[in-house]
């Protein structure tokens, strides 16, 4: 069973989904069998690239004061801490992701995305230092395994993997997520948003109870071939 989760690493929700969403895998008699696809989504393009406070930013993109952005930040500094997070809220930068998930599909490539996610996360809602800047990115992403060499050209290309973040876009679009986190369950089942990890455990349960199950077409079941049994082999005729 696959499942593909959308997020951005600017989402803080994103970064306590995941955590849900693993705490329910991880008691799901099944995760051996699970494939976790992590794709891109960018909660604002039309962002650049220099880095700037959340706290201001949250106010102006909702049009609220700075007070009551520095108390939604608190409130998911709660949850998140509830999840075992750490979370130091108002501190972080906010900037353009898109760099970030090209990297994510170079790392894919490499087998060392949920890594670097984990990292960029961490970095982004943990650490006091900015994850945003391409020597930023370039540690975060030797830090992960990968070859610094390699990643650096990434990094400088700005078309390298660009296709694949707007091909991971188009597909939230036509499968309705209009938000992150957005989880799909083997493209049947799609859950939106940080559910609580008993959400994430009936998904899984679900999705799995209503796989489809391949349906094997046998050619010359009814005879014509020579084969042996339960009662000995076909005897060649004359």
């Amino acid at each position: 069973m696959r499942v593909e989760i959308w997020s951005d690493i600017n989402c803080p929700w994103c970064y306590v989904g995941k955590a849900r969403f693993e705490a329910a895998l991880a008691q799901f008699p099944h995760r051996d069998q699970v494939e976790v696809v992590h794709r891109s989504f960018e909660l604002d393009p039309r962002l650049g690239g220099e880095a700037k406070a959340v706290v201001p930013a949250i106010a102006a993109k909702y049009r609220i004061d700075l007070e009551q952005a520095r108390a939604a930040e608190q409130r998911v500094r709660e949850h998140a801490h509830g999840e075992g997070l750490e979370f130091h809220g108002g501190e972080r930068d906010y900037a353009n992701t898109f760099d970030m998930h090209r990297l994510l599909h170079f790392a894919a490539e490499h087998g060392r995305q949920a890594q670097l996610l984990d990292l960029l996360y961490r970095a982004n809602f943990a650490e006091e230092r900015s994850a945003f800047g391409d020597e930023r990115l370039l540690e975060l992403a030797v830090e992960a395994g990968l070859d610094g060499t390699a990643a650096a050209r990434v990094i400088a290309d700005r078309d390298a993997y660009a296709e694949a973040v707007r091909e991971d876009e188009a597909t939230a679009t036509a499968l309705g997520a209009t938000g992150v986190p957005f989880f799909v369950f083997d493209r049947r089942l799609g859950v939106s948003g940080a559910q609580p990890p008993a959400a994430f455990a009936g998904a899984l349960d679900q999705a799995w109870a209503t796989r489809p199950v391949p349906q094997l077409v046998t050619i010359g079941a009814d005879g014509g071939g020579e084969a042996c049994g339960p009662d000995g082999c076909a005897v060649p005729q004359a």
